[in-house]
């Protein structure tokens, strides 16, 4: 008869509680989901055991509606709670081709543990929430509740076309996701020419391998806002594919002189980092096309995968179908300018290949990403200008391919934050996302606009899709965070705060942590994130916060001095409805709301998941609101009210 297993195991300084389904390292708890603690139960019940993944998705998800992704991103949040690098993991093992084995150190054995965690100091990964060594930054987190109306639109279609903005050597923590037996990755080609000025060749070179890659029956293909991390980097093969989860990297390097492009291409194993196959090409850049086309056809062959039909896959090319090189060269360099953020020089190469080839859809369709983004950052007549002309843009790339994913995503993006077309705006991403499902971007604009009707599950899923394609993307977990706040799950949002922290030393997601403080009623906690913010929000933010505290005398002068500023109040309304909802006063709440709406502020979106506004959900004045923009009444919304949360985390203490 076998042993029944200890209700709590203890080893190192990690403490396991299995009924209580809670994890302490070093004494302190480590926010889990409840299915990535059950991945943890099953593993740590059989140290040694292999246990296959589709072993472990029957049991712990039924294996229903499951991708294999979902199991990779819980892997990467128990190696995160459990402080593990997955290069030289202690506990967490991945077997390649099979699946996962949990490990006790060497010589140790698993202890029952019968009271609570030991009581060491914490040694958790950086300090509590509201702890003053927690690291400021500068710089506004990729999506906020508390943002002016400028900026949030701003960085929300930033989240759309996020794979754009590569970072340049920037530190990657050991948070990675298990690598599937067929996954890989396509490292940044060098640009081997003396012309700096030609990075945006081999750039625009390595994002169409991914594109061809990822057409590839059987195969994961990390998206470039994740590989491009790498670029310039030292580690090795092994490392990058454990911090990617990958199989397989592709590397190389790009060489344009004249008429002549000499590329050299390789296909590495991680597990023992052998070269399958490497090759040195000399062409005519007029044969650039297919050359490129021959590069993926013998990594496909290599790894033994099938690419789609041509006449499948060329649907999602990003290349011109006339063949013209003069149009893809503008095309490459409006993409350099897109990385830039220079959004008008982007417009101007965009417009300049269109010019060249009248048929080259996917240039509209990014020059259509580009108006909306100046349209964004602008206001009034110049604002109006710039979304005329994205609908243009992007009505010309669906007229000329409408099967392009990307031309239906920068559709959805515009009619959710130019046009405010709700369901216009699920319909397009979700075409967008069915012709082009490894497009990771148009998942993340899809969840944007399902949050924004308060579809908060499908919103979840979405994002998750979006993580499994850029496991590294920091602005993902960020947002990913949002719709865990909202749908009351705190500590798991807290926990990928500080992933997207560690992903992007420096940048602390201030906002988002403020606004947990919020809902747990921590005021002090709250108005210590506010003090801290960096101008001009400080004073909205500390507005705000102060609506908790305990003076009452606190929470009017703070508000009071807001709205002394009517240039200040006028600019961010949907911060002051939020102070008002605080309050209890529906009547303000919805006043400025309406605001809101007259000036056409894309903080509007976050109504359906705020749990400040949706306290006024059965209110007669917020159905008629959100009936008048088109909204779904809000009491359909699946996010819950801070009184909701609230009462919840009341009833777990």
């Amino acid at each position: 008869m076998s042993q029944p297993q200890p209700a709590r195991l203890a080893f190192d300084d990690v403490v396991i509680d299995v009924p209580g389904q809670r994890l302490w390292r070093g004494g302190t708890e480590q926010p889990l989901e409840p299915k990535a603690f059950a991945v943890l139960a099953l593993l740590a019940a059989s140290p040694g055991r292999v246990f296959g993944r589709d072993e472990i998705l029957d049991a712990v998800w039924g294996h229903r509606h499951v991708t294999p992704g979902v199991l990779n991103r819980v892997m990467t949040l128990l190696r995160h709670a459990l402080g593990e690098d997955a290069q030289s993991p202690r506990y967490l093992h991945t077997v390649h081709g099979v699946g996962y084995r949990f490990d006790l150190p060497a010589g140790l054995q698993a202890a029952p543990v019968e009271t609570g965690p030991p009581a060491t100091p914490s040694t958790g990964v950086g300090p509590a929430p509201d702890s003053p060594r927690r690291r400021a930054s500068d710089q506004p987190a990729p999506s906020r509740r508390f943002a002016t109306p400028w900026l949030l639109p701003l960085l929300a279609v930033l989240a759309f076309a996020g794979w754009r903005l590569w970072p340049r050597e920037a530190p990657v923590p050991a948070v990675a996701p298990s690598a599937e037996p067929r996954s890989i990755a396509v490292l940044p080609l060098a640009n081997a020419s003396r012309d700096a000025d030609q990075q945006f060749f081999s750039d625009g070179l390595s994002e169409n391998l991914i594109d061809a890659l990822s057409k590839s029956e059987g195969l994961k293909v990390i998206g470039p806002t994740s590989s491009f991390r790498f670029r310039d980097g030292k580690d090795d093969s092994r490392t990058i594919g454990a911090k990617l989860g990958v199989a397989y990297l592709v590397g190389g390097s790009v060489q344009r002189a004249g008429d002549m492009v000499r590329i050299n291409a390789n296909l590495t194993r991680v597990a023992d980092g052998s070269t399958l196959w490497a090759e040195h090409y000399d062409r005519p850049y007029q044969d650039l096309f297919a050359l490129q086309d021959e590069i993926a056809r013998a990594v496909a062959n290599a790894l033994q995968v099938k690419l789609l039909q041509p006449r499948d896959a060329t649907r999602q090319d990003k290349r011109p179908p006339s063949g013209n090189m003069e149009a893809y060269n503008a095309f490459l360099r409006g993409m350099r300018s897109f990385y830039q953020q220079d959004w008008r020089k982007a417009v101007e190469y965009q417009s300049l290949a269109t010019r060249l080839d009248p048929g080259y859809s996917t240039a509209w369709a990014e020059q259509s990403v580009a108006w909306a983004l100046i349209g964004y950052a602008e206001s009034g007549d110049e604002a109006r200008t710039a979304f005329r002309n994205a609908r243009v843009a992007v009505d010309k790339a669906l007229a000329l391919a409408p099967d392009l994913g990307i031309a239906h995503g920068a559709l959805g993006n515009l009619l959710l934050g130019g046009e405010f077309d709700w369901r216009g705006s699920i319909a397009e991403f979700r075409r967008g996302t069915q012709l082009d499902p490894d497009n990771g971007p148009v998942h993340g604009g899809f969840s944007r606009a399902l949050a924004a009707s308060g579809r908060l599950q499908d919103a979840i899923g979405e994002r998750q899709r979006f993580l499994a394609i850029d496991p590294l993307a920091p602005f993902n977990y960020t947002l990913y965070a949002d719709l865990l706040i909202a749908t009351g799950r705190l500590d798991e949002a807290e926990s990928n705060l500080r992933i997207s922290r560690d992903l992007q030393p420096g940048s602390t997601p201030r906002h988002q942590l403020m606004y947990i403080a919020i809902l747990r009623g921590d005021a002090k906690t709250a108005l210590d994130i506010a003090h801290r913010m960096p101008s001009p929000w400080q004073e909205m933010d500390v507005a705000v916060a102060a609506q908790i505290a305990s003076d009452p005398k606190v929470a009017d002068a703070a508000l009071a001095k807001v709205l002394k500023d009517k240039a200040w109040a006028g600019t961010s309304p949907y911060v002051v409805a939020q102070a008002y909802a605080l309050r209890g006063d529906a009547d303000k709440t919805v006043e400025w709301l309406e605001l809101t709406w007259s000036r056409r502020d894309t903080s509007i979106h976050h109504l359906l998941y705020d749990p400040l506004i949706l306290r006024f959900r059965d209110d007669p004045r917020l159905v008629a609101f959100c009936s008048k923009i088109g909204l779904p009444p809000p009491s359909q919304s699946e996010a819950l009210s801070i009184d909701q949360i609230r009462a919840s985390l009341a009833a777990k203490r």
